[in-house]
This record gives C-alpha cells, structure tokens and sequence, in this order.
C-alpha cells in the first residue's frame, strides 16, 4: 500500500514512485526480462521501463487530503 498526499502529487513524486517500481520488477524478473530483450533484439531499459509503468497499476494507493 502506497500512502501520497494529494497536494503533492508533482513531477518529483511520481519519479519516485516509478524508480520504486523499476527496482521490484528487475528484482523479480530482471533474468527473465534480459534474457527476453537479448532474444527479440530489444533494449532492456525500454522493457523495464513498460514493466514498471504496468506495475504500478497493481499498487494500492491512499491518498491523504
């Protein structure tokens, strides 16, 4: 569960929040992902980049107004 204030919901934030998720996915399928990227001849920070954009929809987020 990600707790964000509502009024603080800049550029700074959301950064953060993606680093976040890019450190989870290539904890968790970094090998995978790599070994995908070297297969189809594709770079491994754009495909890290799309998996963290997708994970963040499967955080819980509370906002505190």
């Amino acid at each position: 569960m990600i707790y964000l204030n509502y009024n603080n919901l800049d550029d700074e934030t959301q950064q953060h929040l993606l680093s976040v998720s890019k450190e989870e996915i290539e904890s968790r399928f970094g090998n995978d992902l790599k070994a995908y990227a070297n297969k189809h001849h594709i770079d491994y920070d754009t495909i890290l980049d799309e998996e963290a954009i997708k994970n963040l929809y499967t955080y819980t987020y509370v906002f505190n107004i």
